[in-house]
């Protein structure tokens, strides 16, 4: 075996070792949410016995709300359990060397925030709450996938669509749903874990109530807002299965596709909120603009948050709005239209005293 060899089995080995380690991270994450979120409402209650008498009577009612909110939690941790049925086997073949409970035990920080994350996600992507913030994000997608192609006259999987930053997967179930073949790509494993529950396991529309702003303790206008519950999925897939064929990869957006035999073999490219996930955007716009098929078109809605903006250990650029225009022009791609000024909100609780809104620019371009 030649020294390059020996390199290539190293790094294969580092990555896999990498992966599993993460994948531990996630499944130890959802297994200890209820723990974390009972620590949060315990502290709470522990310093509400320190205060005098008289404001522990004024507060009895508070203390109701966060005692109740405990019962929320039990049953959002009943629902992660389902969620993780399973799981062990969705990314590899044999589950008994992927998670040993003993393992779960030692992680000593697991990310209660991108659990909680996830749950919020939900109500975004699969509850009647979340209708109107699909509205103002992935209609105006569908409806110019809908116009471009005629899907009044095109055939089933006629067309091949690619959803980068896929989340759950209800942009692409929507596609799909029209008759598209449409795969999604996703790195994140906390919502290819959620997203594999909502696509193959939830048998019947609205089957199971959570509670997603249980941990909600602040711009609460009224006491029972936190308690708020929610039924999920408002469609289910399996009850209402799509007319074109669905997928989900898993994985990095620039590595799965940065060196993808699939260049120039998409029709469209649909993006939302997720051009700003990268690095380096502009690896980005010319990986895109290399999967699709000369005349094929980019759709895009979001803002230009640059997630990895400031973040420790992490280089980024940020590039503005007019920048990114010229360099997608530079690339070889031709303006068919353009908005700057879409109000769009992403996963914002309606209740909450503080409510935050984007004014993203859509803009559809055409590969020369």
């Amino acid at each position: 075996m030649n020294h390059n060899s020996l390199d290539q089995e190293e790094d294969e080995k580092y990555f896999d070792e990498t992966e599993r380690a993460n994948f531990i991270k996630v499944i130890s994450s959802f297994k200890n949410y209820k723990r974390n979120c009972m620590a949060r409402i315990d502290q709470r209650l522990c310093f509400l016995t320190t205060l005098p008498l008289r404001q522990q009577q004024m507060l009895e009612k508070y203390k109701k709300t966060l005692n109740a909110s405990k019962q929320c939690v039990e049953q959002n941790q009943r629902i992660i359990e389902k969620f993780l049925s399973g799981v062990d086997s969705l990314f590899v073949n044999s589950k008994n060397d992927i998670v040993e409970p003993e393992e779960i035990l030692k992680i000593a920080d697991p990310d209660n925030d991108k659990v909680i994350i996830t749950l919020k996600q939900i109500v975004r992507d699969w509850t009647d709450l979340g209708a109107a913030e699909r509205d103002q994000s992935y209609k105006p997608i569908l409806d110019e996938l809908t116009q471009y192609f005629d899907i009044n006259s095109m055939d089933r999987n006629q067309y091949k669509v690619l959803v980068p930053g896929a989340g759950l997967a209800r942009l692409v179930y929507e596609i799909s749903l029209r008759g598209f073949y449409c795969e999604g790509n996703e790195f994140s494993l906390f919502m290819l874990i959620a997203s594999n529950f909502l696509l193959n396991r939830c048998l019947m529309n609205n089957s199971h109530e959570f509670f997603p702003y249980c941990h909600n303790f602040m711009n609460n206008l009224n006491r029972q807002d936190p308690l708020l519950s929610c039924n999920f999925p408002d469609v289910s897939p399996f009850q209402n299965p799509p007319r074109g064929e669905m997928n989900m990869i898993a994985g990095d957006f620039i590595q799965v596709y940065g060196q993808s035999s699939q260049f120039n073999e998409w029709d469209c490219v649909a993006t939302c909120f997720f051009i700003d996930c990268a690095n380096n955007i502009v690896d980005v716009i010319e990986i895109i603009h290399k999967l699709l098929k000369p005349g094929g078109i980019w759709i895009n809605l979001g803002p230009l948050l640059y997630h990895f903006c400031d973040m420790p250990n992490e280089l980024s650029i940020e590039p503005s709005y007019e920048d990114i225009r010229s360099i997608i022009q530079t690339v070889g791609f031709d303006y068919i239209k353009e908005d700057k000024n879409v109000s769009t909100k992403y996963s914002q609780n309606e209740l909450s005293m503080a409510r935050l809104e984007y004014s993203s620019v859509f803009f559809v371009v055409k590969k020369k």
